[in-house]
């Protein structure tokens, strides 16, 4: 696929938008696939036992699909060549509505070589990843 050009770049351009649903079967689903079976990502009476505020969806699941839209924008994941965030927030999934985390991707800087895009990832209002940046090849 052709990568965007960063001649046609400009700080402060949003490049990406995107809204990820997030179910009980998502939370269960990335445990299997993770192997991260720890119970705040599916039982209720384990997360409040510890004092959370219900059932969390995995961090690195945030994480994780909080890029994809960067990488399907980008056009090959091989230009991603540096991905950070801080966990700042957890995203609680509700048994019966879930939760919807939302993803912005807008250009935080460029340099002759590749453009740092930086993430806003909110849920319910408030943001669940902190300093989310990608740093994308594309020159």
């Amino acid at each position: 696929m052709n990568a965007p050009r960063l001649d046609a770049l400009a700080v402060g351009d949003v490049v990406a938008e995107r809204e990820f649903p997030l179910t009980r079967d998502s939370l269960v689903r990335y445990a299997g696939a993770s192997g991260d079976f720890n119970p705040i990502h599916y039982r209720d009476d384990v997360a409040a036992s510890v004092g959370l505020p219900g059932v969390l969806a995995h961090g690195m699941l945030t994480m994780g699909f909080a890029v994809q839209p960067v990488v399907d924008w980008a056009g090959d994941p091989a230009r991603i060549v540096d991905y950070q965030v801080k966990f700042t927030r957890p995203v609680v999934v509700d048994p019966g509505t879930g939760a919807t985390v939302t993803v912005v991707a807008k250009v935080g800087a460029l340099t002759d070589t590749s453009a740092r895009v930086d993430l806003t990832v909110t849920f319910d209002g408030a943001t669940v990843l902190g300093k989310a940046q990608v740093v994308v090849k594309l020159g």
